[in-house]
């Protein structure tokens, strides 16, 4: 008896079981995964920086990318690696993709959330979204749909799938998008993918704009790119599309730089 015992305890705390930056937490019964991050030595709530990584990415992946971690422990923040259910995210018309099942990634983030929650102590007026070129996607539809759940998010070389949406659906919050002047593969104004089309970054820019009541944009120096068009008005939120000299190149710096941005305003 007291060797079928050590063998399950010593199954229940195999590390293999455990849960974090080298294994998947596992969500929804089983059916979506995502890993996490904690910086050493933190005390009290902490915020979170929610990524969400580019066509058939992964969170595995983004967790071997020892730049997002050094960037967390200088943010004093979390960092939760978001994972697909497949090589993209679902959102409303991309290529073969139903415009219904967008809704299944605001499930997914709200679950992530809570499950994150359960594991650390998570100061949820803190947390940011973000993600590179599909990922970016990811986080504009964040954007548009969560708005009152992130205090803000980066965008990175990707927008919405043609047609951008008219408005959005959630209250506004701070965006601050990142992308190169020269991105041949998802170019500022787009391109056809198949039978679908990458939306165009003004037009998200804009209907952003006018979904949170904002003004006339006006420019500001952005120190690691050319420079930024920022949009700030008396409400809670805001806009900057910052753009560099360059491709479809991702950079923490210029990701780190904007969540301060962002964290300094409220």
């Amino acid at each position: 008896m007291r060797l079928i015992l050590a063998a399950l305890l010593g199954l229940a705390t195999t590390p293999a079981l455990a849960c974090g930056a080298d294994t998947d937490c596992t969500i929804l019964n089983g059916e979506r995964t995502y890993r996490y991050y904690m910086p050493e030595g933190l005390d009290g709530p902490v915020g979170a920086v929610f990524h969400a990584h580019g066509y058939r990415g992964s969170a595995q992946g983004a967790m071997r990318n020892a730049a997002l971690q050094r960037m967390a422990d200088r943010l004093g923040m979390a960092l939760v690696a978001m994972n697909a259910d497949a090589d993209d995210w679902n959102l409303a018309h991309r290529p073969r993709e139903p415009e219904q099942a967008q809704a299944r990634e605001f499930d997914y983030v709200r679950a992530v959330i809570e499950d994150v929650a359960g594991r650390v102590d998570l100061n949820r007026e803190h947390l940011i979204a973000t993600g590179f070129s599909a990922g970016g996607m990811m986080t504009w539809t964040l954007a548009c749909g969560m708005g009152d759940t992130f205090a803000g998010f980066v965008p990175y070389s990707g927008t919405f799938w043609a047609p951008v949406p008219d408005t959005c659906t959630s209250p506004p919050s701070r965006v601050i998008h990142i992308h190169g002047l020269q991105d041949e593969v998802v170019p500022l104004q787009g391109r056809p993918i198949g039978p679908a089309r990458q939306g165009d970054v003004m037009q998200s820019f804009q209907m952003y704009a006018n979904h949170a009541g904002l003004p006339a944009p006006e420019q500001a120096e952005f120190p690691h790119g050319e420079a930024c068009m920022v949009s700030m008005g008396d409400g809670p939120g805001a806009l900057a599309l910052c753009v560099f000299e360059g491709g479809h190149s991702y950079s923490t710096e210029r990701v780190e730089w904007a969540i301060e941005q962002i964290l300094d305003t409220m």
